[in-house]
């Protein structure tokens, strides 16, 4: 391997790092919608030249976690209420697609899976951090047997643009919301158990509707704090 190619994987390692680190921290809610994310800075955290860091924020960029504005710079994505909406919308269509793509797939030990995973997160109380970890894996996880080149990266960068303001709308769940958005991932598994894949597509399409609609009637979450 030549000393190009050597500082080309180097780089590339860094970057994936880097995108790694910034990916937790934005989903994790360490960085708001709306901040700036600075070259440098990232540069110096981690030690690294601001080659990696270029290309950790593309791939941010692709994923909908960043918004790149060209000779100005990069911040953490953000939503209007409008927007979210239709992205709910979108995921309302789309996600059930792809759990038709992938349902007929899934082994006995992934409807396991999915089932301990809904039983965690109906474990984990008002735990709002816990929750959408576990939801966002579970949701995935229904959706991992599908083949398809499109559809499934489409709609793990809609999650991810919506992330930051699914952690203010569940934080302020009361005890019903909670109590739905449990028995909803249970009745979506006993569906996939069953082999009623229509129904896991519909109880899918109202649980996203319903964050959709319960969205729309918490703008407050939608304002620029900076």
């Amino acid at each position: 391997m030549s000393q190009i190619d050597i500082t080309r994987t180097r780089d590339g390692d860094a970057g994936a790092r880097i995108a790694d680190g910034i990916r937790s921290g934005i989903l994790a809610g360490a960085y708001p919608p709306g901040t700036r994310i600075r070259q440098e800075d990232v540069a110096a955290e981690y030690g690294a030249s601001r080659v990696p860091v270029r290309e950790a924020i593309r791939q941010l960029e692709y994923e909908g976690l960043v918004t790149v504005v060209p000779n100005s710079g990069a911040w953490v994505s953000r939503l209007t209420l409008a927007e979210c909406e239709e992205v709910y919308q979108m995921r309302e269509r789309l996600e059930p697609l792809l759990l038709r793509y992938s349902a007929p797939a899934l082994s006995g030990d992934a409807l396991d899976r999915l089932a301990a995973l809904a039983q965690r997160i109906s474990d984990a109380g008002d735990d709002t951090e816990t929750f959408l970890q576990l939801d966002r894996e579970f949701h995935l996880a229904s959706y991992e047997a599908a083949e398809t080149a499109q559809l499934e990266p489409l709609i793990r960068k809609l999650w991810n643009t919506t992330a930051p303001y699914r952690r203010a709308y569940v934080s302020s769940w009361d005890r019903d919301a909670r109590r739905i958005a449990h028995e909803e991932h249970h009745l979506m598994v006993a569906a996939l158990k069953d082999g009623d894949h229509e129904e896991a597509e519909r109880v899918l399409g109202a649980h996203i509707r319903r964050t959709r609609r319960q969205l729309s009637r918490t703008p407050e979450i939608f304002d620029d704090p900076h």
